[in-house]
């Protein structure tokens, strides 16, 4: 499905509708000042009490730390991340600083701050795919991540590279539910 074939059901803003997750990627480096505005965007999401429980663990292509995140991948990610500038782990701190109490939507705030950082990538033309095929407990061992965080997620992020058929075979913008089932007024009921 080409982006000129996503309808949404409303008006909304053409970068939110632009943002999807290629796997297409040209291998080629991202400069410091164009990584740093995407975790800046993610610094001013929503969260919980300002807690802002999530950190961004990061390895740049052409580092000594980029084989540890790639390798933190399963085959089918590592297959096409290889060709990623940046790989990112997303964690989130479990408990506020403040008082050291619980917080039950650390994973949700955390949620937020990801978009955030796939909306900026988007408007600046950067390819985001975010992941959940990788090895977690590994993640965690490899990166020496405290038990009062929980591992969310991985991001790739890279310029734009030419849609590969063969290697790529889903490469394109999926659709989206109708509103009627993912939203109801009053109680749950399972849509139709």
């Amino acid at each position: 499905m080409a982006l000129s074939a996503r309808k949404p059901e409303h008006k909304i803003n053409p970068v939110i509708l632009g943002r999807w997750s290629p796997r297409a990627m040209s291998g080629g480096e991202i400069a410091e000042n164009e990584l740093m505005p995407l975790f800046e965007a993610a610094k001013w999401a929503p969260s919980s009490y300002n807690a802002q429980p999530w950190r961004f663990l990061y390895a740049r292509r052409n580092t000594e730390h980029w084989d540890t995140f790639l390798n933190l991948l399963v085959e089918g990610n590592k297959k096409w991340a290889r060709n990623a500038a940046v790989l990112v782990v997303v964690i989130s701190r479990k408990t506020f600083e403040v008082n050291g109490t619980p917080s039950k939507t650390h994973s949700f705030d955390s949620g937020a701050a990801w978009e955030n950082l796939a909306i900026e990538a988007v408007s600046r033309d950067l390819v985001v795919h975010g992941m959940e095929g990788f090895d977690y407990g590994k993640a965690r061992k490899q990166l020496e991540i405290p038990d009062g965080y929980e591992v969310e997620a991985m991001i790739a992020i890279g310029k734009r590279g030419s849609r590969d058929i063969e290697a790529q075979p889903a490469e394109s913008p999926g659709g989206r539910r109708p509103l009627k089932e993912i939203m109801m007024e009053g109680k749950f009921r399972e849509s139709a």
